[in-house]
């Protein structure tokens, strides 16, 4: 075969498969051009290209001229953002930090493979299978993939333990490992419980019934619920919860869009905390399944909300699964309360930019920090469904009391200390260096939590490597007003450390004042 031939083959193959497809589509079908340009660039581009990633990226692209919570995942994203919410994943089952370049264990999962074999909180994995994994400047996400791997598969990890020469050998044998979505669940106050959920996953819902029998055997009337920061998850568990708290048949939540027909979804029985007053609390990034418990609680009357209008995240996206393991999430509906709210904020298609940047343009215009900046139109207005009150829609939920962010407590001088990891790694070499002293001294977590001042040693050190790492204070008086949250999120830090959450969260809780508004609220006889 010479040359020439060679090379109208590679021509001539392309205008076969462009004239098949031809016959096989509508000639007017954007989907012919679609393809005929795909086909063009595999087959007849001047340099190489990735055929799969060609693709992937129109897919991107049309995606992104849609709104802003249609999106394609390659298969390794669909995994990774499915996990948390599946509530398990197959591993050794340890709680870890990364302490400079050292993977240092915070908490072994209770009953898990690590906690079996003797690994301990303070621990350092230092290699696995004898690749070394500290000091090596190996990324987070590679460290994890060797950790990770399926039911029953052993890995040999080399550990150092503080006052123990050497390293210690285990060998764990891989399990599944529970992930849990709900962050803390104490009694606040005598009388009144708290939940506080951080997403709504598969496990959501069994968690939460667990959390309230709990808390009614230490004698729960009132409850605390807290979705500040949660950014949703699965419909279904959100549905679930919220069926708690009203009565049979009452509805929660409903969806249309222009080719999807109404769908409601309703309590299915009378609720197991259907009486008692619930208060729940939201701010600027409470989104999506939370907001749609938080609508149906303040609809119904049935509890007072606290805090600052939530993100409004009201798209309802339908999973479209691709052979490859990859997916594209494309929205088909709105998500409306049920006094008929509609929860998503306003858009402009293929404007991600905009809508990204929309909790910033709430923070200049004020809205974050004065109720008096926030203005509804009347058009706005709807009413609760028992008690009439008037509640308003165009994005988001605006809670019944309105508590300002507080731009005081978040200095420069803090931001920059927690953005470049100093206040928690400082903390995690202070409890290694003190965790059995801590214990000793402190009989339990209430005593620790009454009697227990951050060192000024520790301050130093946190300051000390601000320093080295080009972040000082302007003047004096910005590290006199630093303090008073950083020591509190000092403390809280190392109570979550020897604990756990629960205890993170109750030293947390102290300082915030949404969670104090609440408590107020109640104290005053208020809520519902």
């Amino acid at each position: 075969m010479n040359r020439l031939t060679s090379l109208l083959l590679v021509v001539l193959m392309p205008l076969a498969v462009f004239s098949q497809l031809r016959i096989n589509m509508d000639k007017d079908s954007p989907l012919r051009k679609l393809q005929i340009a795909e086909l063009a660039i595999t087959n007849l581009y001047v340099d190489s290209v990735d055929e799969t990633r060609l693709v992937e990226d129109a897919i991107r692209g049309m995606l992104e001229k849609l709104d802003p919570h249609s999106s394609y995942s390659d298969p390794k994203e669909v995994k990774a953002m499915n996990e948390p919410l599946q509530g398990n994943f197959e591993g050794i089952g340890v709680q870890f930090n990364m302490a400079e370049d050292t993977l240092l264990v915070i908490q072994p999962t209770t009953n898990g493979p690590s906690e079996k074999v003797g690994i301990q909180a303070g621990d350092r994995i230092v290699t696995v299978n004898d690749t070394a994994i500290a000091g090596v400047k190996m990324p987070r996400e590679e460290i994890m993939r060797r950790l990770r791997g399926p039911k029953g598969t052993k890995v040999v990890l080399g550990v150092v333990r503080r006052g123990v020469g050497g390293v210690l050998t285990f060998t764990v044998k891989r399990d599944k490992i529970p992930i849990k979505s709900i962050d803390a669940v104490y009694m606040i106050r005598p009388g009144v419980g708290y939940i506080r959920i951080g997403n709504f996953g598969a496990t959501t819902y069994d968690e939460f019934m667990e959390g309230m029998v709990q808390l009614r055997k230490m004698g729960m009337k009132d409850l605390v619920l807290d979705l500040q920061d949660n950014g949703g998850g699965y419909l279904h568990a959100a549905v679930q919860v919220a069926n708690e708290f009203l009565d049979n048949n009452e509805l929660i939540v409903y969806t249309e869009g222009q080719k999807v027909p109404r769908n409601e979804y309703r309590a299915r029985r009378d609720g197991s905390f259907n009486s008692g007053r619930v208060i729940v609390l939201v701010n600027e990034f409470t989104a999506s399944a939370a907001e749609i418990v938080t609508g149906a609680i303040q609809d119904h009357d049935r509890g007072t909300v606290v805090g600052r209008r939530t993100f409004g995240k009201g798209l309802v996206q339908r999973p479209i699964d691709l052979p490859d393991g990859s997916m594209i999430r494309l929205t088909i509906s709105h998500y409306y309360t049920p006094s008929g709210r509609c929860i998503q904020k306003p858009y402009t298609k293929g404007d991600r930019k905009d809508y990204a940047m929309e909790l910033d343009k709430r923070l200049k215009n004020g809205e974050l920090t004065s109720a008096d900046s926030i203005h509804f139109a009347d058009s706005l207005k709807y009413y609760t469904l028992k008690e009439h009150r008037t509640v308003y829609g165009g994005g988001g939920i605006m809670p019944d009391f309105f508590v300002p962010l507080d731009t005081t407590k978040y200095t420069r001088l803090h931001r920059e200390l927690a953005a470049k990891g100093i206040i928690i790694n400082s903390s995690l070499r202070y409890v290694d260096a003190e965790r059995k002293s801590l214990k000793r001294e402190y009989a339990s977590f209430d005593d620790f939590n009454r009697r227990y001042e951050v060192p000024e040693s520790l301050i130093q050190d946190v300051l000390g490597k601000g320093v080295e790492q080009g972040v000082k204070p302007k003047d004096d008086a910005e590290t006199e007003r630093t303090m008073p949250y950083l020591k509190m999120q000092l403390k809280a830090l190392i109570a979550r450390d020897i604990w756990d959450m629960n205890e993170y969260f109750t030293v947390f809780n102290g300082s915030s004042d949404i969670v104090n508004k609440a408590l107020e609220l109640l104290d005053e006889g208020q809520g519902r």
